[in-house]
């Protein structure tokens, strides 16, 4: 389990940036990069609000997802809803790659953006975006709808909870290191007045594993 664990690891370059808002000494924004079984599960989450109670709900949800991860990320999003009906909710975006099929689930409820950048520029689609269903997991779902797309290594993706501007994309450098995207996009997009966090995940697929 441990080898497969580490081999998954080995498919991904990822970071993460992160700042809380200074009235508050714990941050509402969790992430989650889990791999396992030739999947690897990435989520990024807002508790609604700061604090304490926002840092507690984004705990809970990314526990869910954690101990859940297996699950399809619909079932995923609804387990994290009844679970959090008691608490402030969250919102969020959920993605899962299959490593063995170069494929991405995700899905976005509230306002987490996400982008996958393609590392082939001619590609018919060089830049995708979640969709993002409006609504609150703990209060008021919405009907959940999944996309599947291809990955391919040295796609991009890139998730931000609403404390980053919308703009966080001006200026990219694709070929920087993840970190080096994440603290750019922190520095240059933070809004200042929310906690905030960003995540960068370049996927470097089995062709990787192979030649390395």
């Amino acid at each position: 389990m441990e080898d497969s664990i580490a081999s998954e690891r080995a498919l991904m370059d990822w970071s993460v940036a992160a700042r809380t808002i200074s009235s508050e000494s714990v941050s509402g924004d969790l992430h989650l990069v889990k791999p396992f079984d030739q999947r690897i599960l990435v989520a990024v989450i807002d508790g609604i609000g700061h604090g304490n109670e926002a840092a507690a709900a984004a705990r809970r949800a990314a526990d869910i997802l954690d101990n859940y991860a297996g699950e399809p990320v619909i079932a995923l999003v609804k387990r994290c809803h009844e679970a959090l009906m008691k608490m402030r909710g969250v919102v969020l975006t959920v993605a899962k790659l299959n490593t063995a099929e170069n494929t991405m689930t995700w899905l976005g409820v509230g306002n987490v953006e996400g982008r996958l950048y393609r590392a082939d520029a001619a590609a018919s689609h060089p830049r995708e975006s979640v969709l993002l269903r409006g609504g609150l997991v703990g209060y008021q779902l919405p009907a959940l709808q999944a996309s599947v797309i291809p990955v391919a290594p040295g796609d991009l993706l890139v998730l931000a909870t609403d404390g980053i501007h919308t703009t966080f994309e001006d200026g990219i450098n694709l070929n920087a290191t993840p970190k080096q995207i994440a603290d750019k996009i922190l520095r240059w997009h933070f809004k200042g007045n929310d906690d905030a966090l960003v995540l960068v995940l370049r996927y470097l697929g089995r062709q990787h594993e192979q030649q390395t």
